[in-house]
Order: C-alpha cells, then structure tokens, then sequence
C-alpha cells in the first residue's frame, strides 16, 4: 500500500511540476510536461522530500544529473542548464510545500 501512495505522491508532484516548470530554449518557455520530463523530475526529486530541509543546492545537483537530447540527439545538456533561475524558484516552491506534507 505504501507504494501505491508513493506512486500517486510523485505522480501529483510530476502534474505540478509540468504544469509550472520550465526550459527556456531561444525565449520559448516549453514547460517540462511538454517536454515529457516532469516526471522523470519528480521521481528524481521525491526522495529528497523526506530531508527535513531541501536545499537549492541538492536540487541543483539533482537537475544537473538529468541530461536532455537536443537536435535529434546530436547535443546533450544538463536540464539544469535550461531551467531558468524564476523556474527554479517555483520548483523549490512546490518542493517546500510538498515537504510540508510529508
């Protein structure tokens, strides 16, 4: 049961986290869900949740750790890269809420 609750848990903050984060490629804001990478995001970030305090800076490393093909695969960067710091800011955002939950 209690995988069934962390399943639904991430998949809530995957929905949030698409629907508010985003990469900024030539000034476009495509938002993670988008770019099919909200959940990938979610899982990364859900077992930092149980941290008492998240830091910017595990995020960070976090982000720094999911790569995102461009060209057709041609170039890879780290999604940190892309994550403007405003989209940073709402992610940290979601994450301390979600902390509180928990």
């Amino acid at each position: 049961m209690a995988n069934s609750n962390s399943t639904q848990a991430i998949e809530r903050l995957a929905a949030e986290i698409g629907d508010k984060v985003y990469i900024d490629v030539a000034k476009w804001h495509l938002y993670l869900s988008d770019a099919h990478l909200h959940t990938t995001v979610a899982e990364q970030l859900y077992s930092l949740l149980e941290d008492k305090s998240i830091t910017e800076e595990q995020v960070k490393t976090v982000l720094k750790q999911i790569s995102v093909k461009l060209g057709g695969g041609k170039t890879q960067l780290p999604l940190l890269d892309l994550v403007p710091q405003i989209a940073l800011s709402d992610l940290m955002e979601i994450l301390e809420e979600y902390q509180k939950e928990f």
